[in-house]
């Protein structure tokens, strides 16, 4: 709470942390009521409805460049509050839309400004949080999660009422709560170096170096095989999300004896282990180095997890229901460690001049995942039996160290040799 009233960036940051928190728990009242919208409301069958949460996904992908793009040329606040104000006009459009043919773009787009919007508020608080990014991710996570957590249970209520009515409010909530956060990211102040992300204190040869002024167009994260590299390795360390949404609910009902009222522990645990760790895990990894040995945690806590799954099969419903358990604990832990890791090392190891075209790229590892993953899992990895649990949490275990020895190395390359330009990015 100490940290919630002053958070790393002051002013500018304590007020973008409340828009976060209202914004995901309109976000989390639609998460919970949208599936059952499309289907009782608007009578789409499972076919037309899988349609629309793939198109989504795939909307979602071009958002983080896209925003990330924008940010070198325009103010992020102002985009940031066409985002929200993008979003409030198409889930305000869902009200009156029930042509399927219609829905697929409107909820697209919704998707695709729901991405840029988590793009552009981590830009602008790498920005206003300089070298205590981390701290202030963790508070952002932390603060997240509630809100997620309101909403849900702000959405049960709309759910246990079940009319058409009641569906229609859920929406405006979520558009009122998207509303609510322009107005705030309006009374915030744009922070310096547009295009730029304050970055770590150089080293002692860099600091002695004249400083000049960034190029006008920087490099392009594009051309840069070795981001390119780290952010599709990247894609793994984010299944987290899949496993604990998915996956464990799936393997719980369909390969092992425990019962179906354990599913909603599953979020419990995962919302309150993340507000009242992450903060606290956040303090343990300082700088880019010890996030680059976040990954290799990140997988060998996947491999355990994965491990349990596999061994949730073997017993009765008692052992089962506590495998299932122990999975969801070990797979919160891995989220925690993805959550210090990830942003970290997209922002150290992007080069300076050019840092939110960067960023905007690696967002897209976690679209990816969100569309990708779940077919893995359902496809895959679930149809192999445990055995293909034991092969997912190996390939991650294996794909974290090499993503930790390359961000090392490719750490080492920036600290020794000038910024890349726009022709020579680093490998």
């Amino acid at each position: 709470m100490a940290q919630l009233r002053k958070p790393p960036g002051g002013r500018d940051a304590r007020i973008m942390l409340l828009a976060q928190a209202l914004d995901r728990a309109g976000t989390g009242v639609w998460a919970a009521a949208s599936v059952l919208y499309f289907t009782f409301v608007l009578g789409l069958d499972s076919g037309r409805v899988g349609i629309l949460l793939g198109a989504s996904g795939v909307a979602g992908i071009a958002g983080s460049p896209l925003a990330g793009h924008l940010a070198d040329r325009f103010p992020v606040r102002s985009l940031l509050i066409g985002a929200h104000l993008l979003r409030l006009v198409t889930l305000c459009l869902l009200l009156v839309v029930t042509d399927f043919a219609l829905l697929l773009p409107v909820v697209a787009v919704t998707h695709l400004g729901d991405r840029a919007a988590k793009t552009l508020e981590m830009l602008f608080a790498t920005r206003v949080a300089g070298d205590r990014r981390a701290t202030y991710q963790a508070l952002s996570r932390s603060s997240a999660n509630a809100g997620y957590a309101l909403g849900a249970g702000l959405a049960a209520i709309g759910l246990a009422v079940g009319t058409r009515g009641a569906y229609h409010v859920l929406i405006l909530a979520n558009a009122l709560s998207f509303l609510v956060a322009a107005a705030l990211v309006w009374r915030t102040r744009e922070p310096r170096g547009r295009g730029l992300v304050t970055a770590p204190a150089p080293a002692p040869a860099e600091a002695a170096a004249p400083q000049t002024a960034p190029a006008a167009g920087g490099p392009s994260p594009w051309r840069d095989r070795g981001y390119l590299r780290f952010v599709l390795m990247d894609i793994p360390m984010n299944l987290d999300d899949s496993i604990l949404g998915i996956g464990i609910p799936l393997w719980l009902v369909s390969h092992t004896t425990a019962p179906h009222e354990l599913i909603p522990a599953f979020l419990v645990v995962n919302t309150v282990l993340v507000v009242v760790l992450q903060l606290r895990v956040s303090a343990k990894v300082k700088g880019p180095r010890q996030a680059a040995g976040a990954v290799a945690l990140y997988g060998l806590t996947t491999l355990v997890c994965c491990v349990l799954l596999a061994a949730a099969t073997g017993g009765g419903a008692w052992a089962a229901s506590a495998a299932l358990l122990a999975a969801a604990v070990l797979v919160t832990a891995a989220e925690l460690m993805r959550s210090v890791s990830s942003w970290e090392l997209a922002v150290s190891l992007a080069p300076r001049e050019a840092r939110a075209s960067y960023l905007g790229v690696a967002g897209m590892a976690q679209s990816v995942q969100k569309s990708a993953g779940p077919l893995l899992l359902t496809g895959a990895v679930m149809a192999a039996g445990p055995a293909g649990w034991i092969a997912l949490g190996a390939a991650v275990a294996g794909l974290s160290l090499v993503q930790r020895r390359a961000s090392l190395r490719r750490l080492d390359a920036l600290a020794g040799t000038p910024a890349p330009t726009a022709a020579a990015a680093p490998a």
